[in-house]
């Protein structure tokens, strides 16, 4: 089930790049409310999350790059395919025994947090759904009509005939 929603998330992440080719730029990088600021800086900051922790998942170096060298949706959308690859093949990779491994992660105050990697990747999942709900009201607030959220229609799972 878990590769069903990073599929659900790259395919809905991808219609909102579709989205963005009809917006003008200067809507696109508007700062709102809420966030990591406008709408193309929240669907970098949703590739860059889900990477940075798969990454750190594989005990790999994060990105440390800042939106400002990426502030155009081509450049965002090569970066995004960019780091897809490598979260794909972990993803695919996902099996049982990689639920309930422990994930270390250094906090600022020098604490370290002991997660599982089950919960780590869960939260990726979630991070992107609650991004994409941003980017649905900031379509509104724009007169657009949003890319719809709805998980089912988007035929993620094989139907078969009993």
């Amino acid at each position: 089930m878990l590769h069903i929603m990073f599929r659900y998330n790259w395919l809905v992440r991808e219609q909102w790049y579709r989205w963005c080719e009809d917006i003008p730029e200067e809507e696109l990088l508007r700062i709102r409310t809420g966030g990591v600021g406008g709408i193309l800086h929240t669907l970098f900051h949703i590739a860059d999350v889900e990477w940075s922790w798969i990454r750190a998942l594989q005990g790999k170096p994060d990105f440390q790059e800042s939106f400002e060298n990426y502030a155009t949706l081509e450049k965002v959308r090569k970066l995004d395919e960019a780091f897809k690859a490598e979260v794909e093949q972990f993803v695919n990779a996902w099996d049982g025994s990689m639920e309930n491994r422990p994930f270390y992660d250094p906090q600022q105050d020098g604490r370290v947090a002991v997660d599982t990697w089950g919960e780590v990747i869960r939260h990726v999942i979630a991070h992107e759904i609650h991004h994409i709900g941003q980017l649905s009201v900031w379509a509104r607030e724009a007169g657009k009509k949003p890319v719809s959220a709805n998980l089912i229609g988007k035929g993620l799972m094989d139907v078969s005939e009993s």
